[in-house]
């Protein structure tokens, strides 16, 4: 993260005919899919922090409808089919965009010439136990994702090995293999199942089973496009005991204008925060640190600047934040590593949020 977001200053201060700014996109890059690849092990060994809310699969698929179709290309018809009396389940919405992005990206590839993918969603009830690979599902109401490809198949052997971290098919540079071991991992996360029919030549389906709840679809939180200027003159609170990611962090925030305060640690915090007091609108605070957990500083904190709004971050994965103290639904948690321009962008576009701004409400 310190090396993405160093790489990302040094870019700012270049000149695209510049050598060294090819240079720093080049590092950006690497940064990236190293970043990219934490990420995937990470939902293979289902250890993401998750964020779930209860939604419908339908709206999902329809939100991505036209990613999925820049992505798959012109040579493939992408149907979706979706049941109109659809249950809802309780899933983080980002972690079933990749499941669906990454079981597109695999049809895509099944089909070098063209083809269909379709997408249905359907309500399923097992009267009994299912049986999904080596495991059993309890009977219940679920809601069933099914990804379909007209492709090349896969061989029975191939569909024994699958769900393997980085067991692939595709030739040396094209892939990792952890895209459908992610799949698997996040399934799983959620408490879900899997399954897969396919055959040589009559290309694959994927079957998802999420257990389906009664719960009315939470509305999705106000939407404003990206401000066209990022800069902001707003106080925010910065706490992380890692020096080089403080310091970075707190760079790229005055460097767009905010008046920023920067602790080392929650009691450093806490100090500072008795003696200011002006409004303090955003802290971002790491959730491991040493004296005291973010959590708690953010409840300490929380009678002596109401009007702030909390950023949790850390590098920490679900398992290992047991004890910190449990994110509440009106706090937000950013998973590192990130590039910090999208925490900048994230900051500004929540700020302009709570303003009222959107996007036909330019900010004043």
């Amino acid at each position: 993260m310190a090396i993405m977001g160093y790489s990302e200053l040094i870019r700012t201060s270049l000149v695209k005919d510049d050598p060294l700014y090819k240079y720093s996109e080049d590092i950006l890059k690497a940064t990236e899919r190293a970043a990219s690849l934490t990420q995937q092990l990470l939902a293979f060994s289902r250890r993401q922090v998750m964020q779930p809310q209860v939604l419908s699969l339908n709206r999902v698929a329809g939100d991505l409808e036209k990613m999925l179709r820049r992505l798959i290309g012109e040579h493939i018809d992408l149907e979706i089919v979706t049941a109109p009396d659809l249950g809802m389940v309780k899933a983080d919405p980002g972690q079933i965009n990749q499941i669906i992005m990454n079981l597109a990206v695999n049809a895509r590839d099944a089909m070098p010439t063209g083809g269909r993918l379709t997408l249905e969603t359907a309500n399923i009830d097992f009267a009994g136990s299912h049986n999904f690979l080596s495991e059993t599902a309890p009977p219940g109401r679920y809601v069933r994702l099914a990804v379909t490809d007209t492709g090349s198949g896969m061989e029975a052997e191939t569909l024994d090995h699958i769900f393997e971290p980085f067991f692939t098919t595709k030739e040396v540079g094209k892939g990792t293999g952890l895209g459908l071991p992610m799949v698997y991992g996040i399934v799983k996360q959620n408490h879900g199942f899997i399954e897969v029919d396919s055959r040589p030549g009559q290309g694959a389906t994927f079957k998802i089973y999420l257990p389906r709840i009664e719960a009315a679809v939470e509305a999705p939180g106000t939407r404003v496009s990206l401000a066209a200027k990022l800069e902001g003159s707003e106080t925010i609170l910065v706490v992380e005991d890692e020096d080089a990611l403080r310091t970075l962090l707190c760079r790229f925030f005055r460097l767009y204008g905010y008046n920023v305060i920067e602790a080392r640690h929650g009691g450093e915090a806490l100090l500072i925060c008795e003696r200011h007091p002006e409004p303090i609108h955003l802290m971002i605070t790491d959730v491991v640190m040493p004296q005291m957990s973010g959590k708690e500083l953010a409840d300490r904190l929380a009678p002596l600047h109401p009007e702030m709004t909390v950023f949790f971050m850390s590098g920490y994965t679900g398992n290992d934040l047991t004890g910190y103290g449990e994110i509440e639904a009106s706090q937000y948690f950013i998973p590192k590593p990130f590039r910090p321009m999208d925490l900048v962008k994230k900051v500004r576009d929540f700020l302009d949020a709570s303003r009222g701004v959107t996007a036909e409400s330019p900010p004043p």
